[in-house]
């Protein structure tokens, strides 16, 4: 007998086993229906409350913002000449997440094209700054026909390498307005360092920025504002379509008061020398030319300047990159002696009848220094105000600025704009010495003497002034007193631009006729310091001005200057400030030449190329006029290059 069968089957419990089944199986459902409750908990998370979230994560690894550049401003001399254009050109770009070494495909495309090592030192400078995945960075502009097609035949070896039409900003007038309407150049890190969010998107896909003169001061009016493009790109980030499209927003134009042929008239007559103009249209403030001599082609920055060219500039003694118009800081000579004049009739220092003696030299009391005039042996017995602004005579206004005092010097002085910037609308403009009691107190540590008035009085010792601050004091002499803020635009999107009156001095206008007359003869009377190399030669218009000499060295008391004695560089600077008409103003002019010793060589052609170029504009304007009038079609003026087209907005790879 099988007891352990028998055993087997006594005790086992089928119902029990029945149970434990069943309770597994429930079990085992409700973890399966936990485990499916979870599933479909997440997937209503998934496909219903956070639809909108996963579509938009899944878009953006498919659709992505492209952004479109807008066509910067144009600028414009008064009469529709272009000075700065946007040209179209073709340009090499590396994205760098197709490119697996960096170092090498540069190399490989520098045995195929002319690339600079600022060229290469540019790229990694974009590359590290802040950008989209898949954005191209521009490594060489301006390929030509050869360039391209060099790059396509090893094309397929090149992945990441693209060439796309862009514009680039071009000077037609090279480097005669450098200084003035200035440049732009690829933006650095700096700058993108101080840019908030809203500005960095308006830079999206622009890859310069004005650096100087008027593309820096009227940037974000010249920029535009960005496009986009919604594109659909593939795993590989190679565009598959345009999904939609906002179009940019142009930059506005600017139209300046500048005239060109103005312009170029003093550039020419500058060639050689050092040194700068300034001429003002006195009824608006308005800048005619704005010459810095010597100059230098902003083209060269526009894409990067290369070591070598940077270098040739930056180390040059003659200073090219210097805008000696507004950074040129010189003492002014005698041509501060109208303003001083006017100082002491308006404090009754002087009258029109007060004289002096000039046995050419002039003695404080109690004090053996003598300060001489500029011509051995004096201008005679009896000088007054006129004489001494016609012959320059340093002893009259010696003695006018000891009685007049660098308290009412200083303060008259600020009338007429000196000791202080213009706001002229380009920056970096320095605002000169106009000195006073205090500013010496603070900057030297010392009292002021009597002998620092006679040196102020014919603007020498610590007075300093830019050639565009006496060009605004010029103009503010020929209007009587208006002080204009000075302006280089004209207008903005063709909105013109408001004339500000800064302060207007009241005196009475005797004083300005006599001060008028006297810078007249300067020019016109046989004895005046102009006459002989000005004003003799002069037919269709009449002048008023006043030279000025500033030393560079001094020199002993007792000692005669020779400028043969001293190297080129060591010798006097010559001024001339003036306006023309003499009884009419209309424009008003300064003109400093470094170390140009002899005004009537230097000066003084600068000076009638100027006022020649501006009336023979005048008469041509009078001309059409005439004509219209008559009704006769007016003069058509020569056609100006006006290349906007539309740079390709897709960067296509070849």
């Amino acid at each position: 007998m099988n007891w352990a069968g028998a055993d087997h089957h006594r005790f086992k419990d089928h119902a029990s086993e029945a149970n434990a089944f069943v309770r597994r199986v429930i079990i085992a459902a409700l973890f399966a229906l936990i485990l499916f409750s979870v599933l479909i908990a997440r997937f209503y998370s998934l496909q219903i409350l956070n639809h909108q979230t996963y579509v938009t994560r899944s878009d953006n690894n498919r659709i992505q913002v492209r952004p479109v550049p807008p066509n910067r401003g144009l600028i414009y001399d008064r009469h529709g000449k272009l000075l700065a254009d946007n040209r179209p050109s073709f340009t090499l770009f590396l994205v760098r997440e197709h490119v697996k070494d960096l170092d090498s495909t540069i190399k490989t495309l520098s045995a195929l094209v002319a690339i600079e090592q600022s060229d290469i030192d540019n790229f990694y400078k974009l590359l590290k700054q802040r950008r989209r995945p898949f954005e191209a960075v521009p490594l060489r502009y301006r390929l030509n026909e050869r360039d391209i097609a060099k790059i396509a035949v090893d094309k397929y070896a090149l992945k990441g390498v693209k060439i796309a039409a862009e514009l680039i900003r071009s000077y037609p007038e090279g480097d005669l307005f450098a200084h003035t309407v200035g440049y732009v150049n690829s933006i650095n890190e700096r700058e993108v360092k101080n840019f908030d969010e809203e500005t960095y998107k308006r830079y999206r896909g622009t890859h310069s920025i004005g650096k100087i003169g008027l593309e820096k001061y009227y940037e974000s009016t010249l920029l535009g504002d960005v496009g986009h493009e919604y594109i659909e790109i593939n795993a590989h980030g190679t565009v598959q379509r345009i999904i939609e499209e906002s179009t940019p927003i142009a930059g506005a134009d600017l139209h300046l008061f500048i005239d060109i042929e103005i312009q170029r008239a003093a550039a020419k007559a500058l060639e050689g020398h050092r040194g700068a103009l300034v001429a003002i249209e006195v009824a608006t403030g308005g800048i005619l030319a704005m010459v810095s001599a010597p100059s230098y082609d902003p083209n060269l920055f526009v894409t990067g300047i290369s070591h070598r060219n940077y270098g040739a500039l930056n180390k040059s003694k003659d200073l090219p990159l210097l805008n000696r118009t507004i950074q040129g800081q010189y003492p002014p000579g005698s041509t501060i002696k109208p303003l001083h004049g006017l100082g002491g009739l308006q404090h009754k220092i002087i009258t029109e009848l007060t004289s002096v003696r000039d046995p050419g030299f002039y003695q404080l009391e109690n004090d053996e220094r003598k300060y001489r005039d500029w011509k051995p042996g004096g201008h005679g017995h009896r000088v007054n105000l006129h004489k001494a602004i016609t012959q320059s005579c340093d002893i009259f206004f010696y003695d006018t600025a000891f009685r007049m005092g660098v308290d009412r010097m200083h303060a008259f002085g600020l009338n007429f704009g000196l000791g202080s910037k213009t706001r002229l609308d380009i920056p970096s403009e320095r605002s000169g010495i106009w000195p006073s009691r205090q500013w010496k107190r603070q900057t030297r540590g010392q009292g002021w003497y009597p002998g620092n008035s006679l040196n102020m009085g014919i603007g020498q010792g610590d007075v300093l002034t830019t050639p565009l601050q006496l060009a605004v004091m010029a103009s503010t002499i020929a209007s009587k007193g208006k002080l204009l803020r000075p302006r280089l635009v004209k207008s903005i999107g063709g909105v013109d631009t408001p004339i500000e009156l800064v302060s207007e001095l009241d005196l009475p206008d005797k004083y300005w006729q006599l001060v008028h007359t006297a810078m007249r003869d300067v020019v016109h009377s046989a004895k005046g310091t102009a006459y002989y190399n000005f004003g003799r030669k002069l037919k269709n218009y009449t002048v008023a001005g006043k030279t000025g000499t500033a030393q560079v060295v001094s020199i002993a008391q007792d000692a005669k200057y020779d400028g043969s004695s001293l190297s080129e560089r060591n010798r006097d600077h010559v001024l001339f400030i003036a306006f023309s008409s003499a009884e009419d103003p209309k424009i008003a002019i300064a003109v400093i030449v470094e170390n140009g010793e002899k005004s009537g060589k230097t000066t003084m052609p600068v000076a009638r190329a100027v006022f020649d170029a501006h009336h023979k504009q005048q008469a041509k304007i009078a001309l059409q006029l005439k004509l219209m009038q008559q009704n006769v079609p007016p003069l058509k003026p020569s056609p100006s290059s006006q290349a906007t087209s539309q740079a390709t907005k897709e960067q296509t790879p070849l």
